[in-house]
């Protein structure tokens, strides 16, 4: 079983693997309870919804008049330059969800169709601030991610997010050196059928874990192989070593893309272990459990956000019209509490 503490950029002889290094903490041995730890019957149908105020859609139809006037590139746009006092209140309230609820919220009530699609991308880029600062979404320093079936295969180099093919439940960047803790999506166009979203609690699916099956929960607190999808410095290791679970006595940070991790091994020729792989086929079957999470389609003109280090997503296969513009397109921006604004961190 391939164990240890890695050290970060120490390739131990292995130029292929970057290792991380990562705090031993300690694992989660006791069950947690709270608004952390939901479920589908323990939340309401649609709680996680945000609705903005008039006076906070007041305050943005204002911004965006002001950006007529005065255009300025979405990256110099910082909410201090306007008077976004009620919208502030409502991110508040969004950030209340992700940090202390469920770690999920959707906002609603943006008039989406009185602006452009950029000038929709500046105000959604303007109300992320509030959560924590924005970060690079690639290697290549891409802020703003379009997310749209791009026609290519999954496979190296192509993430799922850029096909239509389903994606199982896992977190965002869990083979990055540095984990966003907030995900935000802005809904332009929603696909022409399918590509439904599902939540759950990495808690409640920890809960689970622990109390059947113990000792698979523990080997995910080993480090693992990730195949690094390419987004890295050109030269540098195509793999990297790290905890899939992580717990810093406060809260439990997961690295969820068994997918990533099944290609990690295969990359650096070595078979995955026993331990791993029958913890990651348990780990599917507790998430298709429905009772463990809730799901909806994200509508145009709607903000979601995701607490990424403690929930888990899914996406369905979908479907797109054949008018190119009438084709799904989301713009996903990353939030990170600290480190610098790099890809990396």
């Amino acid at each position: 079983m391939h164990t240890g503490t890695p050290n970060h950029h120490d390739l131990a002889g292995d130029e292929q693997v970057l290792r991380l290094a990562e705090p031993t903490g300690v694992a989660l041995a006791r069950e947690v309870r709270g608004p952390k730890a939901w479920t589908r019957d323990s939340v309401a149908p649609g709680e996680w919804v945000v609705h903005l105020t008039g006076a906070a859609v007041a305050e943005l139809n204002a911004v965006v008049a002001r950006l007529r006037r005065a255009p300025l590139p979405m990256l110099l746009l910082r909410p201090e330059r306007f008077d976004l006092t009620e919208s502030a209140r409502c991110m508040a309230a969004v950030k209340a969800r992700l940090t202390t609820g469920m770690g999920l919220a959707v906002v609603d009530g943006l008039p989406i169709e009185e602006w452009t699609e950029e000038e929709a991308i500046s105000v959604y880029w303007l109300l992320g601030q509030f959560l924590a600062a924005p970060v690079a979404t690639k290697w290549d320093g891409t802020m703003a991610f379009h997310v749209r079936d791009s026609g290519k295969r999954f496979g190296y180099g192509v993430r799922g997010s850029t096909t239509n093919i389903e994606l199982s439940f896992h977190t965002d960047n869990g083979f990055g050196a540095t984990l966003p803790d907030y995900v935000g999506l802005l809904c332009l166009r929603p696909a022409e059928t399918g590509g439904v979203s599902r939540f759950c609690s990495l808690y409640s699916v920890h809960n689970r874990m622990l109390a059947e099956h113990p000792r698979l929960l523990r080997r995910l607190y080993e480090p693992a192989y990730f195949d690094r999808q390419a987004e890295h410095a050109p030269g540098a290791p195509k793999v990297m070593s790290a905890r899939v679970l992580r717990y810093d006595g406060e809260r439990l940070r997961a690295r969820l893309v068994p997918g990533l991790i099944r290609r990690g091994y295969d990359m650096v020729g070595e078979p995955m272990d026993d331990l791993l792989a029958a913890a990651l086929q348990r780990l599917h079957e507790i998430t298709t459990d429905p009772r463990l999470w809730v799901d909806f389609t994200i509508r145009r003109g709607q903000l979601q956000y995701l607490n990424n280090l403690e929930c888990a997503h899914f996406r369905s296969a979908f479907t797109d019209s054949t008018d190119p513009r009438r084709t799904r397109h989301l713009v996903r921006v990353w939030h990170r509490e600290s480190g610098d604004q790099t890809y990396d961190g």
